[in-house]
This record gives structure tokens, sequence and C-alpha cells, in this order.
């Protein structure tokens, strides 16, 4: 049997921001404490995916907001950042625009968790490279609590469809690792182990949820029936999930400047090797081959050492920077 994702009705987007939403928040101040941090997804069909891409250019600019928003002609994703009343303001102006279906999600940052505003039109919101038809054609969504009790099944194979670094972070117990680099190579792995899926429930679980739109897809144009993923991803279960009853081990990877997130979505302890983007958990940070900004055991090998003394006058420049309380500028 197959669920499908339930969607507004694809309609013309206009392409002016409403005067309320603006008018208020004209070159908005960056925060002076913490940060909002809004993670959002949306298929959609977008007709005309420039002009959008341009309005939400000029938005996020006048909202002084930071992070990266994707638009494509199947949709909208990304994770931004700002005060309450520039996050409140982009959120009601997407709602305006026709995303009043959005899976969101709300955290918190105690520093400015990106560096700039990103705004960019692609051919997917995210990038699987094969076709499927993720507002038509989907896995069963899944609660926090419904997930809980599809563990305990024994007929189900868990996937965790991020890539292998994140994985690295924390997971379920008992998930396989694809041990993907990209989420283009998904479709070969499955190609590679369709006999260890045959006839099993297959329950699949991403860090939003906007990969397993495309991953549930994907396995049902392939003929698997019983095909579930988590609704909202790990950051909704660590959101709902009461820590006594979690299934969860470790901390879910972000791609933003706390590296981590733990229950109640709070800040994690990891750090990430900027030569390499892992994630570096405190035994990590004691390996020899880790220095902080130069490198770590999983990358030690990989550059050179006038690579590695780069990277040291990098590092000695963020810590200076750091020190004078100065944060990297958000520019458009």
């Amino acid at each position: 049997m197959l669920s499908h994702a339930s969607f507004a009705p694809d309609f013309p987007m206009t392409q002016t921001s409403t005067p309320s939403t603006l008018n208020a928040l004209q070159s908005a101040p960056a925060p002076s404490g913490e940060w909002v941090v809004a993670a959002l997804y949306q298929f959609r069909a977008v007709p005309d995916a420039p002009a959008l891409h341009a309005e939400l250019k000029r938005l996020c600019t006048t909202l002084g907001l930071c992070g990266t928003l994707i638009v494509a002609p199947e949709g909208l994703n990304g994770t931004v950042a700002g005060s309450r009343d520039a996050i409140t303001a982009l959120h009601t102006q997407l709602l305006t625009l026709g995303f009043d279906r959005m899976e969101y999600k709300e955290s918190r940052a105690p520093a400015q968790p990106f560096k700039r505003m990103k705004v960019r039109l692609k051919k997917e919101i995210v990038t699987l490279g094969v076709e499927v038809q993720p507002r038509e054609l989907v896995g069963h969504y899944l609660d926090p609590e419904a997930w809980n009790d599809l563990l305990d099944d024994p007929d189900v194979v868990v996937i965790d469809t991020r890539n292998r670094y994140e994985h690295q972070a924390g997971t379920f117990e008992g998930a396989l690792d694809p041990q993907t680099d990209s989420f283009r190579e998904f479709p070969q792995w499955l190609d590679e182990h369709a006999d260890q899926l045959k006839g099993k429930k297959v329950a699949m679980f991403c860090t939003g949820g906007i990969r397993c739109e495309k991953s549930t897809s994907l396995l049902l144009q392939r003929g698997y029936q019983d095909v579930f993923h988590l609704q909202g991803g790990i950051l909704r279960y660590l959101e709902a999930m009461p820590v006594e009853r979690s299934r969860w081990q470790g901390e879910c990877f972000v791609f933003d400047e706390r590296v981590t997130v733990g229950h109640g979505l709070q800040p994690g302890q990891a750090e990430m090797c900027w030569s390499c983007g892992w994630p570096l958990k405190a035994a990590d940070r004691q390996h020899p081959h880790f220095e902080r900004g130069v490198s770590c055991e999983h990358c030690y090998g990989d550059t050179t050492e006038a690579q590695k003394a780069a990277f040291r006058e990098r590092q000695q420049w963020h810590d200076e920077q750091q020190g004078q309380g100065r944060r990297p500028e958000v520019t458009p």
C-alpha cells in the first residue's frame, strides 16, 4: 500500500512581497543574542523558478538572514537563520507565496550559524540524479512514536540515507549505513543491495526528511511495497521524543557552525574538522593527527605541509576574530 503526500495545488507564484512583511524590517539588524534557525522544504511545482529565486534573494537580503535557500522547478529547500522577527517575516511570506505545506522546524543557535546568505537556483532541491515523483508517490510517514514501534519489528530494514560523515555523528541503533559521500550514490547502493531488502519492510530516515521523500519514491518506483520514512527527519524526532524514550544514539550533524545538535535541538558537543568536514567527538580530538582547523585522523594524509601551514594561518586569524568578538559579515 502507498501513501501520498498532501501538498497544496500548483498555481503561479506572486513576484511581489507583501508590504506588511517588509515595511517593519527594512535592512533588519543581526540578532544581538540568540539566533533562530529555520529548516524548511516543500515539493511544489514552481512555474517560474528564476522569478522566485530573485524574489527570495531580495527578501533574505532585506531581512538580514544568513544560510542557504535552494529554488528549483520542483520546490524549495533550505536552512536560514536570523532574528525572531526576520524568521517570522520570511515564514509569513513563504506562506503567502503558496508554500503552505512546508516541513518546517525551528531551533536556536547562540551565535551566527552561517557566514552569509545564499539563494541558489538549481534543477532539484535535493539532488538524487534520477527522476522520481516525490509529490505523487512517497512512502508511509511515521511520527516519532510510530517510528519507535517500527524499530522493534524484526522484519524491518532501517536505512540511514545520509552521507557517511553525517552517520559518524549519530544514528539509530541497527541502521544500515550506505557509506555514501553524496545522495547521488544512493540509487547505485540500492541496486547493489536489492537482495538484502527483498521481502522486507524498509524504513528510512535523514536529517530533516527531504532526502527520504525522494528515496522512498525511488523504492516504490522499483517495486518495493512496504516503505516507510520518519516524517520531519531526525530533527523532528529529537525535538519531540523525550530522552528517556529515545532510540537515537549520538548527535545529529547539521550543516552550520553548530556542527551537531542533540535532544531538544540543543547545540551538540562535536567540532568540525575544517579541512575535511568530519564531525569530531571528544575522543576524535584526542587523536595525534588532530589539530584544530588543520587536520584530523580522516584527512591528515590528504594535505601537504604547505596546505597545513595555510590552514594554521586561517585558524589563527579565526581565533583572533573570535577574541575580538567579531562575526563574519552576512552578505547576499
